[in-house]
């Protein structure tokens, strides 16, 4: 949200210090994204004198004049407006100059004549919508002073980050509040002024009009959808731009004016947070001239034409504003429809301000892509208490800007139609002084402690109990729900960094670390060392994410789906952590880092139907893409493959000490992500840990990347259990071994797991060792379809040297197991 410290002046001391300001809102939590001066965007615009004025010679419209900007002389321009003449003065946009739309001033020709600059109009300075001719300003106006100056736009913008639980801060008045509270000053609302007073509290209704009961109605079909819809009617409106100090105000906040109408809803949109909503009332009338407002579901494929001129599909779960004649007008919330806006030619308005539920408002924002201020602050919650109040000085002040008069009402004298089934209530807390000061550390006053609740809005009162306070949260601070809530906002406010830092006590405590923890500090100790780095993503994930990885989602369970999602590309939790570590590396390759390793410990998530709570289980994920360092003039780095994953997950087992671990190889039907001859389950025993294999590159294209990548992906559970707590001592060998080469030719499906298996069982104790050192292939000598492994054997006794028989019998002992198990021969 941007604030104008200009207009917020209006309502509350704000401190000179901008840096100091923006630290003391980031203590408070109130994150400052950024500070923007206003005024520079005017840079280069400056109030000039029409000294003379001449038809164009080549043009029957534009003329050529000259100009005094306070320079040394005057400057010519070539202007087309048709009110441009000798004698006023104008707002003149010099060489170098940018006017809003990054429009650059540049010394030009037009029509064969020399322009040094334009006369500017409000829309081209992006300070209202006239568009007709040259701004004329007042004649006191002195020549050469920059535009900025003369208008008083200079102006501190703040960007701020306001979190999800406050939406009172996302106002003028509720940020004002804020700021009081911060300083302990006094602050006010500028909404009983803007109400007025006298008769029917100043709102000035025409009691000869129609009574806005006769002419509209409201009908709220379901209570939750719309806790409350009120209604009122300004007749007899004038469209046209806004006034001056509105513009200039909606400006300083990146809100273009569109028209008085519109800018009076976004200007109470800003001030007090209220979404409101104009409607064109005769467009909303039906044969009998009456207009039946009525708040209901969508109807499934019900088609609704937005403010934007774009056709929405709607479904039932998300909420309109309709009438019985005209069908779906405008989507609760989020956009109004295109068949009742407000235009040039309308008189009556139908101004709306209500409350819609929050999660089915952000659902339906973001199902349609319809992101807006107004659904924004709909999703965060918008208080349904004050509603009538705020929409008053909204159409008091819509009779102002327009000329038009507001509607009473039979029977009452507020002017308004108010459906409000079931007021929400006010959450009634206790606040126990000792209890909190314990828990902070800190002997806060009970007289700040009062102070600072009453200035967020509480009511405050006391009990029986001196130490214990009676706290009523105004309705406009959802987030206030339990005591400890209100611990957290004296403690913000408070400051943090006035608390005593202290040890947590704890008698006859040590802490140390799970078994869970210290494996996984190995873990992370050793994925460092391979050269890889931690990084964490979102748990949230796209829907689709499993499909364009293309794995096999049998094992995975259910999706576990969002009902309030930040947005449509985060509405579901991660099965896997892979898809965002693709991300990662899609994001590095495409910022010009062409060597990845990264890996992630995280929860995966998956739901059963039947069960309300999603199954939770932590992976340790990783990928590597590039290769192991960077080419120089001597050497280029091979390309990370299958065998730089599966060496990683080596360096696990053998610091984890996993016992029988083994690579067995995946069909593309198992792993349909994994490229086919490059993909391993990882086992430790009979028990599944995982796998690791290289990307499938079409699941690597369709995240954007580049192959190859490869990754592996293991359980996290399953591998501290298979790790063992210690090592099995051996001592260092003192008696000789003997090793004896030999080569084997089998079929090319025998595995070289498969070989070892067999070797293994067949040695016995006095097999110490088996290491492939060369696989062969050749159809003439080796013969078609056959390879040729070559493996060095080590031989060794514990307790004596070995003699040579002893040796050649073992040794012939798992030749001949070998040949018969795999229909091996031997080569000579």
């Amino acid at each position: 949200m941007k604030v104008s410290l200009k207009w917020l002046s209006e309502y509350v001391d704000v401190p000179t210090d901008i840096k100091a300001f923006c630290d003391k809102l980031d203590l408070t939590g109130t994150g400052v994204e950024g500070v923007e001066t206003l005024g520079a965007t005017f840079d280069g615009v400056v109030v000039g004198f029409v000294e003379t004025c001449d038809p164009h010679p080549d043009s029957d419209h534009m003329h050529v004049v000259t100009v005094n900007v306070g320079g040394a002389e005057p400057v010519q321009i070539v202007c087309g407006a048709p009110n441009i003449a000798a004698g006023i003065k104008v707002p003149v946009a010099t060489v170098g100059a940018v006017l809003p739309g990054d429009f650059k001033i540049k010394k030009s020709k037009l029509r064969g004549q020399v322009s040094c600059g334009m006369c500017c109009s409000k829309r081209e300075l992006g300070l209202g919508t006239d568009h007709e001719g040259i701004w004329v300003l007042p004649d006191d106006a002195p020549v050469g002073t920059p535009l900025a100056d003369y208008l008083k736009l200079t102006d501190t913008v703040l960007d701020l980050e306001i979190t999800p639980n406050r939406p009172d801060c996302l106002s003028m008045v509720g940020f004002a509040r804020e700021v009081g509270a911060m300083y302990q000053c006094a602050w006010k609302s500028p909404l009983a002024e803007m109400m007025g007073e006298g008769d029917a509290g100043g709102l000035g209704l025409d009691a000869n009009a129609v009574p806005v009961d006769v002419d509209a109605s409201v009908t709220i079909e379901d209570p939750v959808r719309c806790p409350r819809y009120a209604g009122r009617i300004i007749c007899g409106c004038k469209v046209g731009p806004s006034p001056d100090w509105m513009v200039e105000r909606l400006a300083a906040i990146g809100q273009r004016s569109i028209n008085n109408i519109v800018d009076v809803t976004n200007y109470i949109l800003f001030l007090f947070g209220q979404p409101l909503h104009a409607f064109d009332l005769n467009a909303l009338k039906g044969a009998d001239g009456h207009a039946h407002v009525v708040v209901r579901a969508a109807r499934d494929g019900e088609v609704l034409t937005t403010l934007d001129g774009e056709k929405r599909t709607l479904t039932s779960d998300m909420t309109v504003i309709a009438t019985p004649e005209h069908g779906a007008v405008a989507l609760a919330g989020v956009m109004g429809g295109l068949d009742t806006e407000v235009t040039n030619e309308t008189c009556d308005i139908f101004l709306e301000a209500a409350t819609f539920e929050a999660g089915r408002t952000s659902r339906t924002s973001r199902n349609l892509g319809l992101i807006s201020e107004s659904s924004m602050r709909y999703e965060r919650g918008v208080d349904d208490h004050g509603i009538d109040a705020r929409s008053a000085a909204a159409a008091r002040l819509i009779a102002e800007v327009s000329g038009g008069t507001i509607s009473c009402a039979s029977g009452n004298d507020a002017g308004i139609i108010d459906e409000w089934p079931t007021p929400s209530p006010a959450r009634e807390l206790v606040f126990r002084i000792p209890r909190f000061q314990d828990m902070m550390g800190a002997a806060i006053p009970r007289d700040f402690i009062v102070d600072i609740l009453q200035r967020l809005g509480c009511e405050v009162s006391d009990t029986a109990d001196a130490d214990v306070l009676a706290v009523v949260a105004p309705t406009f601070r959802p987030d206030l729900e339990r005591e400890i809530d209100l611990y957290e906002e004296v403690l913000r406010l408070y400051g943090m960094d006035r608390i005593p830092p202290t040890l947590p006590g704890g008698r006859e405590r040590v802490g140390v670390r799970t078994d869970e923890q210290q494996k996984l500090a190995i873990v992370g100790n050793t994925l460092r060392a391979s050269g890889m780095n931690e990084t964490m993503t979102y748990s949230f994930a796209e829907p689709g994410d499993i499909a364009r990885l293309r794995m096999n989602d049998q094992g995975l369970g259910l999706p576990v789906e969002l009902l309030n999602p930040l947005n449509a590309d985060q509405s579901v939790m991660r099965q896997s952590i892979v898809p965002g570590l693709l991300r990662s590396v899609s994001y590095n390759q495409s910022h010009g880092v062409k060597n990845v390793q990264l890996y992630e410990i995280g929860l995966v998530f998956s739901a059963t139907d039947g069960k309300k709570k999603p199954k939770e289980r932590k992976k340790l994920a990783g990928v590597l893409a590039g290769a192991m360092g960077d080419a120089s003039w001597n050497n280029t780095p091979a390309a990370f493959d299958f065998f730089d994953g599966k060496g990683v997950v080596e360096n696990l087992a053998r610091e984890l000490a996993l016992p029988k671990l083994r690579f067995k190889a995946m069909s593309s039907d198992d792993a349909p992500h994994l490229q086919p001859g490059r993909a391993a389950e990882v086992l430790s025993g009979g028990t599944s840990l995982g796998w690791v294999g290289e990307i499938h590159p079409l699941a690597v294209a369709d995240f954007e990347a580049q192959a190859p990548v490869v990754a592996f992906e293991l359980d996290v559970h399953a591998l501290v259990k298979a790790s063992c707590p210690a090592r099995p001592y051996v001592d260092v060998p003192t008696f000789p071994a003997v090793a004896i080469d030999q080569a084997f030719v089998v079929d090319e499906s025998v595995t070289h797991e498969r070989m070892t298996q067999v070797m293994t069982s067949a040695g016995g104790k006095l097999l110490e060792s088996v290491q492939l050192f060369d696989v062969y292939r050749d159809a003439e000598r080796v013969g078609a379809g056959k390879k040729s492994m070559a493996y060095a054997l080590t031989y060794r006794a514990a307790d004596r040297t070995l003699t040579s028989e002893e040796v050649e019998r073992a040794h012939a002992k798992l030749v001949q197991k070998v040949c018969g198990a795999t229909k091996a021969e031997v080569r000579g």
